[in-house]
């Protein structure tokens, strides 16, 4: 997401960084450049009018222009007034209510709500310990009841079975009871799509509101649709008090227009991105974190907290003793290395929170020719005996042509890993000395590793 923005901006930045001096002219021409680049992101043009107008008022301020570095200032309060747009900080869910805390998910057709209620579902399991049910309300898209049913055995959540002849309400009421029964933290009601001009549809989901009264009502909205995902929020909020917003299948959108205007428009907070197909793409809202990625600064934060929950901690400090003892790096740690970064949620998300990533030209860094290259790699190494894994010195000519054969590679392909891996294995050896149990032990305790301070 923000891949236009980012471009744009970043390039005004780096403008700013040179200047010695503001003048109300630079400021000017900075403010048409940030303008331009927040409209072609599809940001609503009254979220662009203000935004605007709040930089330039502390621009034109005496602590900018007096200051030593006024280039930098200015790119401060930019920062800023992006943090404050989207809402200062992550709003997270209000549950200190009495067990189970309702959760209602409301949204238009084709949002994804039953994704991300499984996503929800399993984000709350892992980082916030609490049992989840789930239930379907939707009785009129074919299959949908079964779809959550689905999702939620993938996540290992509770489900409530319901049937497409039951009234929803009653549905909502009896998933209640039962999660009240089965001493479950949090209920998570899927409710069906709709339309906000549609007055039934919208009768229906208030009185599924009033009927389970949840904590947490979330709009599910598609950031594929710029600017409409705010004024639809606007919409739904007007005939349901909403208390936040899960903004979906935000790896797609390359503008970020919704992510910008949704707080500002409907005063509501996003609180979550969706990010991706599979049930762990889930993330918190944090717009300092946003902010930063979008002035190209990275978001490293994110990235040593990703790092802590996925990464196999155990297995790298095996690792790093395995190295201790001067045992070598073998392509079976290789291979290793590459599970850990699918985890992470591949090299897209990983360059996606790097500072400065946003400045490397398109073809030195292509994150899917990157991600195919890797998929490559992960394929010619399966292909090879347990043996030649341990010793690479093995794979000589007849092994190699084996082992291209078995993966659908050439043997150019065979020979370029194994380059690449000695380069690793070099690199490995320096850490004999506990570098990397050092690094590990680092992210485990939420540091960042060396070289990332």
């Amino acid at each position: 997401m923000f891949d236009g923005l980012s471009e744009r901006l970043g390039q005004t930045v780096r403008n700013l960084r040179g200047v010695g001096r503001l003048t109300e002219e630079n400021i000017k021409d900075t403010l048409r450049e940030v303008r331009m680049a927040l409209l072609e992101a599809d940001v609503a043009l009254p979220v662009v009018k203000e935004f605007t107008d709040h930089v330039r008022e502390k621009a034109l301020g005496e602590d900018v222009l007096k200051s030593l570095t006024p280039g930098q200032a200015l790119i401060k309060i930019v920062n800023d007034e992006l943090v404050a747009l989207m809402g200062a900080a992550n709003d997270s869910l209000d549950l200190s209510v009495t067990p189970p805390a309702v959760i209602l998910l409301a949204g238009l057709q084709g949002s994804g709500k039953t994704t991300s209620a499984g996503k929800l579902a399993r984000w709350l399991q892992e980082n916030q310990k609490k049992s989840v049910m789930l239930v379907s309300t939707d009785i009129y898209r074919p299959a949908a009841i079964d779809q959550l049913e689905t999702v939620a055995g993938q996540v290992e959540a509770e489900f409530c079975p319901s049937a497409s002849d039951e009234d929803p309400v009653k549905i909502a009421q009896r998933a209640l009871e039962q999660a009240k029964v089965k001493h479950k933290d949090v209920l998570i009601v899927d409710t069906a799509g709709r339309l906000h001009i549609d007055e039934t549809m919208m009768d229906e989901v208030r009185r599924l509101h009033e009927a389970v009264q949840p904590v947490e009502t979330l709009f599910v909205v598609d950031s594929m649709t710029g600017q409409d995902a705010a004024n639809t929020a606007r919409a739904f909020h007007d005939a349901l008090p909403l208390t936040g917003v899960i903004l979906t299948k935000t790896d797609g959108d390359a503008r970020g227009g919704a992510a910008l205007s949704i707080r500002q428009i409907t005063g509501k907070p996003i609180k979550f991105l969706g990010t991706g197909e599979k049930t762990t793409a889930l993330e918190p809202f944090h717009p300092d974190r946003i902010a930063s990625r979008i002035l190209g600064m990275g978001d490293v934060v994110s990235l040593v907290e990703e790092a802590q929950g996925q990464i196999d901690v155990d297995e790298a400090e095996k690792m790093a003793a395995k190295l201790k003892k001067g045992k070598g790096f073998d392509l079976e740690d290789f291979l290793a290395q590459f599970q850990q970064m699918k985890k992470m949620g591949g090299l897209s998300s990983l360059m996606d929170k790097l500072p400065g990533m946003p400045n490397v030209p398109q073809g030195a860094m292509d994150a899917a020719a990157g991600e195919q290259q890797m998929k490559r790699m992960e394929a010619i190494i399966r292909s090879m005996t347990p043996a030649e894994r341990r010793k690479p010195d093995l794979i000589k000519g007849s092994r190699k042509r084996r082992i291209a054969g078995g993966s659908g590679t050439q043997i150019q392909d065979v020979n370029r890993l194994l380059k690449q891996f000695t380069q690793m294995q070099k690199m490995m050896k320096k850490m004999k000395g506990g570098g990397m149990a050092k690094m590990m032990r680092g992210l485990k305790g939420g540091n960042l590793p060396p070289g990332l301070m």
